[in-house]
């Protein structure tokens, strides 16, 4: 096994890194043929002198539940970024940042990973899931979206906004697609 497949989820209270805090993330590694190989996830305190951007924290008020989870025994992201490398370096092959959108997760992410762990084992690459369906539907990246993706390509996973869940989620449904795409699903 040359890679794994880091589905990663996050939640923000605002739309970039540093103005804006990553509330928390969830990491799930997986193999191309979906074996769950391990897990991480982390609730963050918030940046010094960061607030929450209006229009995020409107939405969190229609999510009490999710938004207490992220909130429950919140660590310093000076010690989750560096525990979080350390378990990127712990798993069996080289990691590959997986998101859905990478656009959105991945800068967060990264940001995070160099402010306060001083590396990122992904470099700088993140493999989008919508950009993947993209290319297996030969669709139009509009058009690629969950409804028009086959049923069989979703497992039975709640979505709930709350990072680890979502990871798991989307890592499947990421892994369905590889299958999909390499003819071994």
């Amino acid at each position: 096994m040359k890679e794994i497949y880091v589905s990663t989820d996050i939640e923000t209270d605002g739309p970039i890194p540093g103005p804006y805090s990553m509330l928390s993330f969830g990491s799930a590694a997986f193999t191309a043929d979906k074996r769950l190989v391990a897990t991480f996830e982390a609730n963050l305190n918030t940046l010094p002198g960061a607030t929450g951007h209006p229009d995020t924290m409107a939405w969190w008020r229609t999510q009490p539940e999710a938004w207490a989870a992220h909130r429950e025994n919140p660590r310093d992201p000076e010690e989750a970024m560096p525990a979080y490398v350390a378990w990127l370096k712990s798993l069996p092959a080289k990691p590959v940042f997986v998101g859905y959108p990478a656009g959105f997760d991945f800068p967060f992410v990264y940001w995070y990973l160099i402010r306060f762990a001083g590396e990122s084992p992904f470099s700088f690459s993140a493999l989008d899931i919508k950009t993947f369906a993209m290319a297996v539907l030969k669709l139009d990246y509009r058009e690629s979206t969950k409804r028009n993706m086959p049923k069989s390509w979703f497992d039975d996973l709640p979505h709930t906004h709350k990072a680890l869940d979502d990871a798991i989620e989307q890592g499947a449904l990421f892994c369905n697609i590889l299958m999909t795409n390499r003819g071994t699903g």
